[in-house]
């Protein structure tokens, strides 16, 4: 086979990919792996009923998980099946381990990519308000880790803050979305005192909402740009969960970060794993689906306030340099299990 053969190949398996993505996600928001997971081999009728859903679209549906070989499919009895295997990866069950969820971001950059396209060629960026559902979408994705991992493996990693959490200590969240770490934390640790800082008022009101629905007393909301905080050695806990590279400005809120912390107080930053070096990244599992990301959404989102651009593949060797350079102290990184986007950063103000 010539490289030519080969590569068009290649281009065929992008093409069928990337059209699978969008069955996926569809799978995923019509809640039918679920379904599928929690039955015997079915028809299409019996599994569109089960879904509560239109036949004929299902079993369109069924034909692209089919050939696309996700679901198997008995030609004599008609009827499909989803494998354990591929349910463990597919379905709400499988909690951190659903990827069917990263599928949706196909549809929702899509419907900015005539826009991403005139800023190839004029410069300039989209602005958040272009991506009403990202926030909906990045809700449900990060919660997926909180809940599986938040308060169990990722505040173990800063040694001595769970003990701290339990005793009492003041925390603040930045860029917190709609406010899910926040309670799940201040439900944790009932003694400590939680804020959640977001520039969207819609984010902070949801997760206030949550905070009341879960009867917390120790958790507030506030809509604050990041980069124009005035606290000052207010917290003795500061985090930032994947927030930090969409900013327009991440240097001027590290070192805003920076001043908010009390002396000795830590800095735990959850950011996307990968380097800086573009070349270190060839062979990544999710290095092309971080650049698309970073180009659709994290960038020029950055540079449509005229900010840095930092971009999603701003990597671990930038992270720490920014870090240093807003007067952060020697810097960890970790990973967790099951959480394949990000490194975790602890650090803190000497």
């Amino acid at each position: 086979m010539s490289e030519q053969e080969e590569f068009a190949g290649k281009m065929l398996s992008i093409l069928n990919d990337g059209m699978l993505c969008l069955m996926v996600s569809i799978g995923h928001k019509t809640r039918l792996f679920d379904a599928m997971s929690a039955m015997p081999p079915a028809t299409s009728a019996e599994i569109a009923m089960a879904a509560r859903l239109n036949e004929r679209y299902v079993r369109e549906w069924l034909g692209a998980m089919v050939t696309g070989r996700i679901v198997d499919y008995d030609h004599p009895s008609g009827k499909y099946r989803l494998p354990p295997e591929q349910a463990a990866c597919l379905t709400r069950a499988a909690g951190i381990d659903n990827l069917a969820v990263f599928t949706q971001y196909i549809a929702l950059l899509g419907d900015v990519e005539d826009r991403i396209v005139n800023c190839f060629r004029k410069g300039g960026g989209v602005p958040y308000s272009a991506y009403p559902k990202f926030q909906e979408l990045q809700a449900e994705e990060t919660a997926r880790v909180f809940d599986a991992r938040l308060v169990g493996e990722i505040l173990p990693l800063a040694p001595g803050l769970v003990s701290r959490l339990e005793q009492g200590i003041d925390v603040l969240d930045v860029g917190c979305g709609t406010g899910h770490a926040i309670n799940l934390m201040a439900k944790a640790f009932p003694k400590s005192r939680f804020w959640g800082y977001d520039f969207s008022r819609e984010a902070t009101g949801i997760g206030r909402k949550e905070a009341k629905r879960m009867r917390l007393k120790n958790a507030s909301f506030k809509a604050v740009d990041a980069a124009k905080m005035v606290d000052k050695e207010r917290f003795d806990l500061v985090t930032a969960f994947d927030t930090i590279h969409d900013q327009a400005r991440p240097d001027r809120v590290l070192k805003a970060i920076n001043r908010a912390l009390r002396k000795g107080g830590t800095f735990l930053m959850q950011d996307i794993a990968g380097s800086s070096n573009m070349h270190e990244n060839i062979g990544a599992p999710l290095a092309p689906a971080i650049y698309t990301i970073s180009t659709m959404h994290c960038m020029t989102v950055s540079l449509a306030y005229r900010g840095m651009g930092l971009g999603t593949a701003w990597g671990e060797q930038k992270a720490k340099e920014m870090l240093a350079e807003a007067g952060f102290g020697p810097v960890q990184v970790s990973q967790v299990d099951g959480d394949i986007f990000n490194y975790y950063y602890v650090t803190g103000r000497e």
